[in-house]
């Protein structure tokens, strides 16, 4: 059960996850930094990089006094107030130590684990409180990344269930999302996808009946509600579908969470905190047939056209063009190609100008920004006729810059001007739900 910042982002919130997790079975219960916490953190790393400690304390002792107050709001008893208030001042207090020394993004890393480091050890303690037999189990004992930053899942399936192994007996086991060590034994992060990243590991690792994700949003909706009204959550989802979403702009959910339980075959189950008894979305390996699932939209796209008269009938152009791509580590959202042309779509234009520079050996290149992909996810298999004329006639009033179909059966994105989104997204929804 993995919950995010907003999930445990007060006292009385906090409260409330305890309630959930307490279902009777045994729960291994993963928790992002309380909200607001992080971006802190970071703030606090900018002015030590810059080797402002007194910037770097103002907001440390800002937020060591918010905790303050989430402390005494949580326990009842002076007994655990004051085990509360020992853990965060051994925090902050770390924290502090290294506005006296070098900063580099090893120190960084640490300084942004310890959001993650407190909410644990505060929400164990308050369970311990309230009588449960809870354990803290360290995920820097267990999650480790690669040299390539990948997860070991070896290490992890071994550390973990060495854990496991270590502390039989309990309720309800409590670790943090996030936070790894790297190759080399340093505190590290997961960076993508985080805590949900953290839960899918888990969960793959310790073979689980199912991983959930708790949310402030009651599973994933069929297109983006902070632009279209009236949408609805989809009850179920193949992994395939999720994953496309989730790549193409789904916020709820982190497409790299979806590979460990798509390959351990375990469901996914989506929910909201704020409302427990609403159904949420199950992500799992079946496959709803003949319909239209969901839309999802991502923003600053960036696409780029190379056009060469050379490429006609050249063979190894394209194997030219993407190791530009590759070379920059800048990976490739969307393709189109024809006779004398490619275009591709990036998300990253850190490399931008080089790989601009790069392309023109092989011909024009034209660059448009400000660009936005729309994915619609369902079941597009090339036997379910019509599927595909409903998306474009939903579109036909909307200037398309590209269409991607084929690549997936569970997918069809068109790229649009970013002016053009708010309008394409209320289109599809009307024509296809």
């Amino acid at each position: 059960m993995k919950f995010g910042g907003t999930s445990v982002g007060s006292a009385a919130r906090m409260k409330s996850v305890a309630d959930l997790v307490l279902d009777g079975q045994v729960n291994l219960v993963v928790l992002s930094a309380m909200s607001g916490t992080t971006n802190s953190l970071v703030e606090i790393s900018n002015y030590l990089y810059k080797k402002n400690s007194d910037g770097a304390n103002d907001v440390i002792n800002k937020l060591e006094v918010k905790y303050a107050k989430d402390i005494n709001e949580l326990y009842s008893s002076d007994e655990y107030r004051e085990k509360g208030m020992n853990l965060i001042r051994e925090h902050f207090n770390y924290i502090k130590s290294f506005t006296n020394n070098i900063f580099t993004v090893f120190e960084e890393k640490v300084i942004l684990s310890q959001g993650e480091l407190i909410s644990t050890g505060m929400f164990n303690l308050y369970l311990q409180e309230r009588g449960i037999k809870s354990c803290l189990l360290p995920a820097l004992e267990y999650m480790r990344i690669d040299k390539n930053n990948e997860p070991d899942t070896a290490y992890i399936r071994e550390n973990l269930n060495a854990q496991l192994e270590k502390n039989k007996g309990y309720e309800i086991y409590v670790t943090q999302g996030y936070i790894c060590r790297n190759a080399f034994g340093e505190v590290d992060n997961l960076q993508r996808g985080g805590s949900d990243y953290t839960a899918s590991l888990i969960g793959a690792a310790l073979l689980a009946d199912e991983i959930q994700i708790w949310t402030d949003i009651d599973g994933m909706h069929n297109n983006d509600p902070r632009f279209v009204e009236g949408t609805k959550p989809v009850d179920e989802l193949s992994f395939d579908e999720a994953a496309e979403l989730a790549y193409f702009g789904a916020k709820i959910l982190h497409p790299t969470c979806v590979l460990p339980a798509k390959v351990n075959n375990i469901p996914v189950r989506l929910l909201n905190t704020m409302e427990p008894k609403a159904k949420g979305t199950l992500i799992s390996s079946h496959q709803c047939e003949n319909r239209i699932a969901a839309i999802a939209a991502k923003d600053n796209i960036t696409a780029i056209k190379i056009k060469s008269g050379r490429m006609l009938l050249a063979y190894g152009f394209l194997r030219k063009v993407f190791e530009i791509f590759e070379s920059y580590k800048t990976p490739i959202d969307m393709i189109s190609t024809s006779e004398v042309g490619v275009s591709v779509t990036i998300d990253n234009i850190r490399h931008l100008d080089d790989i601009v520079d790069d392309l023109k050996k092989f011909g024009t290149v034209e660059v448009d920004n400000e660009q936005c992909i729309i994915c619609i996810a369902g079941d597009f298999r090339s036997s379910n006729v019509g599927y595909a004329s409903k998306v474009m006639d939903a579109i036909k009033e909307i200037p398309v810059r590209m269409i991607s179909y084929g690549g997936s059966s569970h997918n069809i994105s068109i790229l649009i001007d970013a002016e053009d989104k708010v309008r394409t997204l209320k289109s599809l929804s009307a024509k296809l739900f």
